[in-house]
C-alpha cells in the first residue's frame, strides 16, 4: 500500500469490525482485545495523512485521545460506577478539544446556518427531550449526565455551523461525524439508564467508531485545504 496512513485506516477498520463482531458474539475477551486498538490506529492513521502536527491536529489528537481513555475506562464500568464516571469525564473533555476544533475554523466564507440559526434550534430540542426520557431514571448521576447532553449538543452545533464556511467535502465529514456520536452517546444512555435495547452494544459501538473516522477524515480534508494540497 503506497500511503502508510492508508495501512493505518485499514488496520483501523480491522480492529472495529472484529470488535463489532466480537460484540455480536458477546466475546468478552474479543472485546478487551480489540477496544483499546482502535483509538491509537486512527490516531496512526491522522498522524501520518496529517503530519507535521499544527495546533489543529494536536487537538484532533488529543480528542481521540481522551476517547481512548474513556474506552478504557467504560471496559470496567461493571465493577464500578468510578469506572463509568471516569469514562465520562473522559468523553467530555474529547468533545471539549472537538467544541475547541471546530470553534476555532477561520473563514472567509459566512456559515450557511448564520442566516438560518433557528435550524439550530432543532439540536437543543433534542438534547431536552433525551434529557426528559432519561431524567427519571438517572438517580445521582442527573447533573453529570446534563452536562455531558450539553456538551455534545453544542459539538454537534458547532459541527453543523461549519456548512459553508468550509469545503462541502470537510464539512459533511464533520457532521456526519458529530451527528453519529450523538446518535451512539445517546443510545448508550438510553441502554445503561432507561432500558436496555436490543444489541445496543453492537449499535453504540458501531456509531462509535464510524463516528471518530468521520470526524478524523474531516479533519484531514480540512487541513489539506487550507495548507493548498
Amino acid at each position: 500500500m503506497k500511503k502508510p496512513h492508508a495501512a493505518a485506516y485499514l488496520l483501523f477498520t480491522l480492529a472495529a469490525m472484529a470488535n463489532l463482531w466480537f460484540v455480536y458474539a458477546d466475546n468478552a475477551s474479543g472485546r478487551f482485545f480489540t477496544k483499546p486498538l482502535l483509538m491509537p490506529l486512527l490516531m496512526l492513521g491522522y498522524y501520518l495523512e496529517t503530519k507535521p502536527l499544527q495546533f489543529f491536529s494536536r487537538l484532533l489528537l488529543a480528542g481521540l485521545f481522551f476517547s481512548w481513555l474513556g474506552d478504557v475506562f467504560l471496559m470496567f464500568d461493571s465493577r464500578s460506577e468510578m469506572f463509568f464516571m471516569a469514562g465520562l469525564l473522559s468523553f467530555l473533555t474529547a468533545h471539549v478539544f472537538y467544541i475547541g476544533y471546530f470553534s476555532r475554523i477561520r473563514s472567509q466564507k459566512e456559515s450557511f446556518l448564520r442566516k438560518r440559526p433557528v435550524m439550530l434550534l432543532a439540536v437543543m430540542a433534542y438534547v431536552v427531550e433525551l434529557m426528559y426520557v432519561l431524567w427519571p431514571h438517572l438517580g445521582g448521576m442527573k447533573l453529570p449526565v446534563m452536562v455531558y447532553g450539553i456538551v455534545i449538543g453544542t459539538m454537534l452545533c458547532l459541527a453543523l455551523w461549519q456548512y459553508g464556511k468550509i469545503p462541502a467535502n470537510a464539512a459533511w465529514l464533520f457532521i456526519a461525524g458529530a451527528i453519529f456520536f450523538v446518535a451512539s452517546d445517546s443510545l448508550l444512555a438510553i441502554n445503561k439508564f432507561r432500558s436496555p435495547i436490543p444489541l445496543g452494544g453492537l449499535w453504540v459501538m458501531g456509531t462509535y467508531v464510524l463516528a471518530q473516522y468521520l470526524i478524523a477524515r474531516g479533519s484531514a480534508a480540512q487541513l489539506k485545504e487550507v495548507q493548498g494540497a
